[in-house]
Formats: C-alpha cells, sequence, structure tokens
C-alpha cells in the first residue's frame, strides 16, 4: 500500500506563501508540511526529517518544495538541500522562488508558439530573477544548441547594464551575445527595442515599461511577453488576457495569457515529485516539463 504523499514546503519568509500551498492542494498533494522562517541552519534537521522516517522504497512519497518572496535567500536554503542527498537516501525537490522558474519557463514557450528563437534579437526588459530565468533560457534550452540569439539586457543606467551582462555571462549555458541597453527614458527603451524579434516585460509590477506607439514603429517586434498583472500594463497595449493575440504586427501575450499555462507547469511539476525520489526540477527542468505539455 503507497504512503500517501508528502509535500514539505520550505520558505524564508515569515509565513509560508499561500500561493504555492494552493497550488499544492490542487496538484495532489495528501499531506502539507509548512516550514516558514527557515534558515540555512535549519536545513539539515529537517531534511533528514524527510529522509529518515521513511524506507528507501517510499521515499518517492515525500518531496520538497522551495518557494518564497526572497529569491537568493531560498536557492541557498536549495544549495544546502541538496548537500543532504547521499546514495537512494534521497526525495524529490522543486525549486519556484516568487514563481520565477515557473513563469520564465511559461513566458520564453509561450513566445515559441510564435516564432523560433534562434538566431533572433531578443529584448528583455527588467533583468530580475524572472528576467535573468528568461536569459538562461532563450540561450540553451530553448535554442537547443542552435545559433545563438542576441540578447538585450536593459537597466536604467548603462553601468547596471553592463554588470549584468557580466553576471549573466557566468551563469548562462552558451556564449551567447548579451548586448547592454540603458533604458532610463522613453526613447532609450524605444531604442531597445528597434529591430528586435522578441521583447520581454519582466519588471517590477506596476511599471509602464513602453508607452503607447511603441507597436506604430517602423520595426516592431514579431512578438511581445508581458508579465506585469498590476496596472498599467509593462507593454502599453498588450492585454493581460492576451494569449497570441495579433495587435497591429505584432503577437502579444499577457500576465494572465502566460500565467495559465505557468500554473499548468507549477501543478505538473509537484506531480512529477512523486514519481521517483531523485528530481530535481529547477529552472531547465520545469522548462523541459513545461515543452512537454505543450507538445502533447
Amino acid at each position: 500500500m503507497s504512503k500517501p504523499k508528502i509535500l514539505i514546503q520550505f520558505d524564508p519568509d515569515a509565513h509560508a506563501s499561500v500561493f504555492d500551498s494552493v497550488v499544492a492542494v490542487d496538484s495532489g498533494v495528501d499531506q502539507l508540511l509548512l516550514q516558514p522562517n527557515v534558515s540555512e541552519r535549519d536545513v539539515q534537521g529537517l531534511v533528514h526529517g524527510a529522509m529518515f522516517t521513511r524506507g528507501p522504497e517510499d521515499l518517492r512519497s515525500t518531496a520538497l518544495f522551495f518557494g518564497g518572496s526572497n529569491v537568493e535567500r531560498t536557492e541557498a536554503l536549495v544549495r544546502e538541500a541538496k548537500k543532504c542527498f547521499f546514495g537512494p537516501m534521497r526525495v524529490s525537490l522543486m525549486s519556484d522562488p516568487n514563481g520565477c522558474n515557473t513563469t520564465a519557463a511559461a513566458a520564453v514557450l509561450c513566445a515559441q508558439q510564435s516564432i523560433d528563437l534562434a538566431d533572433k534579437t531578443i529584448t528583455v526588459l527588467g533583468v530580475g530573477p524572472v528576467g535573468q530565468r528568461i536569459v538562461h533560457l532563450v540561450t540553451g534550452p530553448a535554442t537547443e544548441g542552435l545559433v545563438r540569439p542576441r540578447i538585450r539586457i536593459c537597466s536604467r543606467t548603462k553601468e547596471k547594464a553592463v554588470k549584468l551582462c557580466d553576471e549573466l555571462r557566468e551563469s548562462i549555458p552558451s556564449e551567447a551575445e548579451l548586448i547592454p541597453f540603458q533604458t532610463g527614458s522613453a526613447e532609450e527603451t524605444i531604442a531597445a527595442i528597434d529591430g528586435a524579434d522578441v521583447v520581454f516585460g519582466a519588471a517590477a509590477a506596476g511599471v509602464e515599461l513602453l508607452v503607447d506607439g511603441w507597436m506604430e514603429g517602423e520595426r516592431p517586434p514579431a512578438v511581445a511577453v508581458d508579465l506585469n498583472a498590476v496596472p498599467p500594463a509593462g507593454l502599453h497595449g498588450v492585454e493581460v488576457m492576451d494569449r497570441g493575440e495579433k495587435r497591429k504586427s505584432t503577437v502579444c501575450y499577457g500576465a494572465i495569457g502566460v500565467g495559465g499555462f505557468k500554473m499548468k507547469i507549477h501543478r505538473r511539476c509537484i506531480q512529477m515529485l512523486f514519481e521517483s525520489n531523485d528530481q530535481i526540477l529547477e529552472v531547465e527542468q520545469v522548462y523541459a516539463v513545461g515543452r512537454k505539455l505543450m507538445t502533447d
């Protein structure tokens, strides 16, 4: 008789994410154990509690989920958790702090519905956790070793854009061309999308990145993905519900349009954690799950 499926939710915040908890329940978890306020020094004891309470044959029924609003703190917890595993003594885990992995995967896969990303010019407006993962995906898994795209990395100052490019080169899976762009004004932002094939809007909620009129330019992007669900839209004219609607000459995806697919990816990843005890689902693996969902 199989054991109940237990998901242990790690969160460095004072309160474990309600959003992540609801998704876990909707994914069919039998028992959800919330662990808020987790620090790096807490991880070993908590993970050992997950590993040593069931025999190796039953460890597939226990899994870990790492969420939280602070991506760097959560990733530090994930690193500590991985150190606890040895031989067959391990449990599957998923990392999705602030939804950055599932959101980036869904955004890239939606764009790929309309355009082949290989050898394209891509502008990323807002290179926080989600934007950085978009860069990671479009320079590696999403292009499958083909000709690499040219990525325009945008920030309000040129110095910050250059610094972001330098930092990203250390983590991306290829020698992709990363080009720094200053976007401190509306005119500079328009210049950053001039001639781009795809634009991703991944800045903070409520920040309008592209103002009215950008779709009327001589060479507007073929595809625009706006991940801002809080008014005003990050990319003016892209509606939150857009799922491949064509506006002017640009195919548009809005935050909720992308978000519906993001939720499917999130739920499927949670379900997969209980198929074996040795899965590590981070951004590339999450993208692979989404890609399979989109092609099935």
